[in-house]
């Protein structure tokens, strides 16, 4: 049998080049985070995630209809980059509008504005929960006499500014608490994990550092990663695209399986566990991630492997008592009939494109990661509600 030549194809030598020259634009180590948010002084611009891992693309965000517009595209995508990237188009439109005159003017502005941004993709809860506090701003703010417009203004613009910082400070925090708790309850004191993950839950999806791949980067950090698994993640390929680009970007040891892989690489791959992020999680620990998750837990928990979910307490949704009441969004079948303009399924045939699946407590057999700690979905909301007290 001749061998086969394995040759570099055009997408292989611009892709290392790529990632060649992000590496050296960075200054240091503890730099090397990919960034999908660019943001200063009320300029914000957004890498294009439809066009990654061939092109690497940042684009203005000009007003709140296009922040909309790039969350509903998803050219921006994972629960806490959309809050962070919807208020501040906010923040974009307030720095340009003309000065407003009454306070009550601008109060009605930006909550308008906070409702309709809401609507662009409903299930993952951090825009809600953020269009929310703001509004709860606005409100308290109305009641106080000394309030003029040009202070309503500069408070909602700090707010959502500082929204940037604190999700990096608070991944670090996840991170720091997952790779303790999988390392002290998982781990002999010499041995090294071996995480499977699913679609894209790192610096591509928030402010910088990464939720459950904030988990894989402390445990790599601390040498205590042997190797990571992703999933592909249809039909979007958040992990093929965007998961597998991080983790080249880091030099993290990582492999690519499909999503039918799953319990068989559970099996012969000795996974440690599994680590996922979450979109909403309710009062019981019912958690909504993306599509698949759910038959990952059912796989993880059959396996006896531990099965964790790593989010900000901003996806945290304690008004919701269970699951059943979380609204799951349902996205366009062609993004499951065809890829990139090409069709890869019969024409005609119907397709049913949830994005996203709800994973019941239960299952969720390793705890839920919080930047405050990680707690058993049963204590989940007394611990929350603790933890926010103290």
């Amino acid at each position: 049998m001749p061998k086969i030549k394995k040759t570099n194809t055009t997408f292989h030598v611009y892709y290392r080049k790529q990632l060649r020259r992000e590496r050296e634009n960075k200054k240091s180590k503890s730099t090397m985070s990919l960034e999908a948010i660019r943001y200063n002084n009320g300029t914000l611009c957004i890498l294009n995630q439809l066009l990654l891992p061939t092109i690497s693309e940042f684009e203005e965000i000009k007003s709140v209809e296009e922040g909309w517009d790039a969350i509903k595209k998803m050219k921006v995508r994972g629960a806490p980059a959309i809050a962070i990237v919807g208020c501040l188009s906010l923040v974009v439109e307030l720095q340009k509008c003309n000065p407003f005159e009454k306070v009550k003017q601008i109060a009605a502005f930006i909550i308008d504005k906070l409702q309709y941004l809401k609507t662009a993709r409903p299930t993952a809860v951090n825009m809600a929960e953020a269009a929310g506090r703001l509004t709860n701003i606005v409100n308290a703010l109305l009641k106080d006499k000394n309030t003029t417009a040009d202070s309503m203004k500069l408070r909602i613009i700090q707010e959502a500014e500082d929204m940037l910082k604190k999700d990096v400070i608070d991944n670090r925090n996840i991170g720091k608490y997952g790779a303790e708790h999988i390392c002290k309850n998982f781990l002999e004191p010499s041995s090294t994990a071996r995480i499977l993950t699913h679609c894209n839950t790192g610096s591509l999806a928030t402010a910088g550092y990464g939720t459950a791949l904030g988990v894989i980067r402390a445990l790599n950090e601390s040498s205590r990663l042997d190797h990571v698994y992703c999933t592909e993640t249809r039909p979007y390929n958040q992990g093929s695209r965007l998961t597998s680009y991080e983790l080249v970007y880091e030099k993290i040891p990582a492999t690519l399986i499909t999503d039918s892989m799953v319990s068989f690489a559970m099996k012969q791959k000795k996974i440690t566990a599994v680590v996922v992020g979450a979109d909403r999680v309710v009062a019981n620990g019912d958690t909504a991630n993306k599509i698949g998750t759910y038959q990952l837990a059912i796989a993880a928990k059959y396996h006896n492997i531990p099965f964790y979910v790593a989010a900000p307490s901003t996806s945290c949704d304690l008004s919701l008592t269970c699951g059943d009441g979380i609204v799951i969004e349902e996205r366009p079948h062609t993004e499951v009939t065809f890829f990139k303009d090409q069709q890869i399924a019969a024409l005609g045939i119907n397709a049913w494109n949830p994005a996203f699946d709800v994973t019941p407590a239960d299952l969720i057999t390793g705890g839920i990661i919080t930047e405050k700690g990680v707690f058993r979905p049963s204590e989940l909301k007394q611990k929350l509600k603790v933890k926010c007290e103290v």
